[in-house]
């Protein structure tokens, strides 16, 4: 039986988690409000490998908005939950701080470790515009699975369901919905540290910067470490729920990622057409995040996707 993760809770601020075997804080959980400006909202940062080595950036100055691993919407019925700038087609990025909104921490309904070396965070936010009025409710929850210091990797699940609680659709889009070519980034958003430029991407049946704009049931992205040897792959994958390729009728998401000039990686929401959600009705997605050591062969990833179902 695995020691239970260890888990520190700063009241107001975040959740931290460290492995015991390691001693590696695993992530912290910030939900602590930020900078308006930069949407303010909860985030995985730093996220680290069993090796302990971080694999998100904060704050970087290219975009001060990106923050780790974050549930993000960066068109949504005219408003901006992504932060900084808007784009506005015909005219560029511009700084329209009316349109940026905020998603806010309401409570725990669990922060749990247990004895097989998982864990659960439980929480409840709502999602507002600039003028705070109530748009949206989301049941959020975190999970880690499959912590292997042999291995030298481990797994995040992530689940948003998201409930529109406005009397009119929220629309869904992203830059490339609004006129800027393979720009479709929204949802869930990681971005990665300055030393991942130039990294590798791939999927089970393709490979670099092609990937964009495309659908694939996973995404690999392999990055070599500042400051210590080494390399780490983090593979994003959609849960068999999500139906990502909208073949029972849901809206289809296709792989936002870059590796130039920096690295990110989105299952977008909304790429290439808009996601309307209907008063009342909740959207609801899942993914899985693995973080391990090394640089991870498509043989590999898809060997350990096998072996660990949903």
């Amino acid at each position: 039986m695995a020691e239970p993760l260890h888990v520190v809770h700063a009241h107001g601020e975040r959740v931290t988690v460290t492995e015991p075997t390691t001693g590696v804080e695993l992530f912290a959980y910030v939900y602590k409000p930020e900078a308006a400006w930069e949407a303010p909202k909860p985030y995985l940062h730093p996220i680290r490998t069993l090796a302990g080595a971080a694999v998100t950036d904060y704050r970087p100055n290219d975009h001060r908005w990106h923050k780790g691993l974050q549930m993000t919407a960066s068109h949504l019925s005219g408003q901006n939950l992504w932060g900084g700038n808007s784009y506005v087609h015909g005219e560029g990025y511009l700084a329209l701080p009316e349109r940026v909104g905020s998603m806010a921490h309401i409570g725990f309904d669990a922060i749990e470790a247990d004895a097989d070396g998982g864990l659960v965070i439980a929480e409840r936010l709502t999602w507002h515009p600039y003028d705070g009025e109530l748009w949206a409710e989301e049941a959020r929850r975190i999970e880690v699975r499959d912590v292997d210091p042999v291995t030298g990797s481990w797994t995040l699940t992530w689940t948003s369901a998201v409930t529109n609680r406005r009397a009119e659709p929220l629309r869904f889009g992203s830059p490339t919905t609004h006129g800027r070519e393979l720009a479709g980034y929204t949802g869930l958003f990681w971005r990665g540290p300055r030393a991942f430029r130039e990294g590798r991407v791939q999927t089970a049946d393709a490979e670099g910067p092609q990937i964009m704009g495309t659908q694939a049931p996973w995404l690999a992205y392999s990055g070599e470490h500042d400051g210590m040897d080494g390399h780490a792959t983090l593979v994003f994958e959609h849960a068999p729920e999500n139906d990502h390729a909208g073949r029972d009728g849901a809206h289809p998401a296709h792989w936002f990622v870059r590796n130039e000039p920096f690295a990110a990686v989105a299952p977008s929401l909304a790429f290439h057409d808009e996601l309307v959600l209907e008063p009342g009705d909740t959207l609801t997605r899942r993914y899985r995040v693995v973080v391990a050591d090394g640089a991870w062969e498509r043989e590999e990833i898809a060997k350990y996707l096998a072996e660990h179902p949903w």
